[in-house]
């Protein structure tokens, strides 16, 4: 049996396997700055395999860049050892029900930097949508902070070897001498991460104001590509002015902005249907309507020589008058007559537009632009009141703006998510969205416990921490969708935290310990850590979706978990017997995982592998 290895992906080595598979003659070896000899690429050879420039980092060229840049790209790429445990007693069951794990939708609690790592694997290419709201960088508001000088202590509590419980959220002041350097540095190893989630056709949103948003575009156009911009919505946010001393001496900001990039290539949206055209007129060839052929200045960059000539029907000749152009080209025009479905009318092209000639349903477009009447700050702010009540928390976004990006931007069953997902809102507007449209989206909200975000008012309230405020949220919004709409969807979710891997320090550095102290170590668990702990974190390390379908038996009086209707089945009990490891073999799993040392006898042991190549030889067959 194989071992799980029950920790996140190293994207650095992801990243040169396949560069190596790719171009395998540039592969060579050198020595680091320990001396240690390791796998290395000859820049070199790679320019010539790909007769391109490949420039240096002493030459100049264009590129955006700030202090520690290169620690911040290889903070994206580090592994992390953290795990997610499952909070049932927070979580919410699919009929909204405290308690229940039988939801589809995910809430983290933890930083979102860890959770990303050990989602990416499990998530990778899944995720249709993504939108978030980071710190907008005004001077007043909190931001991850990313120690890039770890010493080892630091770095084993980090990376999961110990326990973390420090406070990852500071305060970005404008007197810091890193104002923007923190920011950038925050934001992103975050987004190189969030790009891999998305399907190919997937499209991430980034709400931004004024403050960073240049910073954010150029990060943007590095990290998806330039090609790969959609456009930049406008969002009026503010009808009030700010009526302070300072008020003559700056331009009242009025909108923010969301910057809106596709994973590959165009992204096709949805677009709000207005009505069904009307085709009011028949003949022998069925139903139609007459639509009469368009000019448009051909002047300017529009302007095309080819769209200007002469059409004629029957004898009658028309053309488009001075400094026009026609808005169909010849080729479409000559079709139509082709057809007989053209025809002159008073010197006026006309063309019997036909069902199939066109598409059937008036639109409304998809504007860069979202008026007041989706939703202002201060709207957003009463809408969460009247929602959970007081609350004194003031970076809210309205629902029907996020509701009408999701609608654009997914389908049915897509999963969308949000990894600074503060009160929740991209929560309770799929579960909005969901309601009305009677289908299913999930989500996968992330956000920092954020004590220190919450303001003291929200303190009194009764609020502990911001995802306690999300957490409120989300629970009382689906109930009042239900109680409103009286439509049963998936209401719940399924609350996980970030935590320190379930497994001691020796299972990752057994060199670090000598025959004697091994032995202190038979079972590599650590104490703390429940049958359901190590089995979320199997998962992860089997890339099997941790909204999976859970059901529990005892066989054999051990307990034995059926992960996604059989596909993983998984034993932590100590003392397996021949009768539990053949019954789970009987049932066919894809993947069978059980606890290392946990054979009842070295006789079970010995038979472990007979028995599956008898009863089920494809089991993938795994140890933790």
């Amino acid at each position: 049996m194989d071992k799980l290895k029950m920790h996140s992906a190293d994207i650095a080595d992801e990243k040169f396997r396949k560069l190596a598979a790719l171009f395998p003659e540039a592969v060579t070896e050198t020595v680091d700055s320990d001396g240690n000899v390791v796998r290395a690429i000859d820049k070199d050879v790679l320019t010539e395999e790909i007769n391109r420039t490949v420039v240096d980092g002493l030459q100049e060229r264009y590129q955006f860049t700030w202090p520690d840049k290169r620690k911040a790209r290889n903070l994206a790429n580090t592994p992390t050892t953290k795990t997610l445990r499952l909070i049932k007693e927070k979580s919410v069951g699919r009929d909204g029900k405290i308690g229940g794990v039988d939801s589809e939708n995910i809430y983290i609690e933890g930083d979102n930097l860890d959770a990303l790592k050990i989602l990416r694997e499990t998530y990778l290419g899944k995720v249709k949508m993504i939108y978030i709201d980071p710190p907008y960088n005004t001077g007043g508001d909190f931001i991850y902070r990313d120690n890039f000088a770890k010493n080892v202590g630091e770095y084993a509590e980090d990376s999961g070897q110990f326990n973390f419980d420090g406070n990852r959220m500071v305060e970005n002041v404008e007197t810091n001498g890193r104002f923007h350097t923190d920011w950038l540095n925050m934001i992103y190893p975050r987004l190189k991460l969030a790009k891999d989630f998305l399907t190919e056709d997937g499209v991430a949103f980034v709400s931004i104001d004024y403050n960073e948003n240049f910073h954010l575009r150029e990060i943007m156009n590095e990290v998806f590509g330039e090609s790969n911009f959609v456009g930049e919505i406008y969002w009026e946010s503010k009808t009030k002015s700010q009526n302070t001393k300072t008020s003559y001496n700056k331009l009242q900001p009025k909108v923010e902005m969301i910057l809106v990039y596709s994973k590959a290539g165009k992204k096709r949206f949805n677009l709000i249907k207005k009505s069904d055209k009307s085709y009011p007129l028949k003949d022998e060839k069925g139903i139609y309507r007459e639509y009469q052929l368009e000019v448009m200045n051909a002047d300017g960059v529009r302007g095309r020589q080819s769209m200007i000539f002469d059409i004629t029907v029957d004898g009658i000749r028309v053309s488009p008058p001075s400094h026009k152009q026609w808005q169909m080209g010849i080729e479409q025009i000559t079709e139509f007559q082709n057809n007989g479905d053209l025809f002159i009318r008073d010197n006026k092209p006309i063309i019997k537009m036909r069902p199939q000639y066109e598409r059937q349903e008036m639109t409304e477009p998809f504007w860069g632009f979202f008026p007041k009447n989706l939703g202002t700050t201060e709207s957003a702010k009463k809408e969460l009141t009247s929602i959970i009540g007081n609350h004194g928390f003031e970076t809210v976004k309205p629902v029907e703006v996020v509701r009408r990006l999701i609608y654009h931007a997914s389908s049915p069953g897509d999963i969308i998510m949000d990894f600074f997902s503060g009160s929740a809102t991209t929560a309770n507007a799929v579960l909005l969205l969901n309601a009305e449209s009677k289908i299913n989206r999930k989500f996968i909200l992330i956000q920092e416990e954020g004590k220190e975000e919450l303001s003291d008012f929200s303190k009194r309230l009764g609020f502990e921490s911001i995802c306690d405020l999300g957490e409120t949220r989300i629970r009382k919004s689906g109930n009042q969708i239900q109680e409103q709409t009286n439509v049963m969807i998936d209401y719940g979710f399924r609350c996980f935290k970030v935590d320190s891997s379930n497994m001691k320090n020796i299972y990752y550095n057994p060199s670090d310990y000598d025959q004697d102290m091994m032995n202190l170590f038979a079972d590599n668990i650590k104490m703390d850590r429940t049958p359901v702990d190590l089995l979320i974190q199997v998962m992860l390390d089997l890339g099997i979706l941790i909204s999976s379908k859970i059901e529990k038996t005892v066989i054999f009086g051990k307990e034995v978990f059926s992960v996604a209707n059989g596909y993983l089945l998984a034993c932590f009990d100590k003392d397996i017997t021949d009768e539990v490891v053949r019954n789970i073999a009987e049932k066919h799993p894809y993947y069978a995982v059980f606890r290392d040392y946990s054979m009842a006898t070295d006789s079970v042991a010995v038979n472990f592998d007979q028995i599956f190549n008898t009863y089920s030889p494809k089991t993938i067959r795994k140890v933790l």
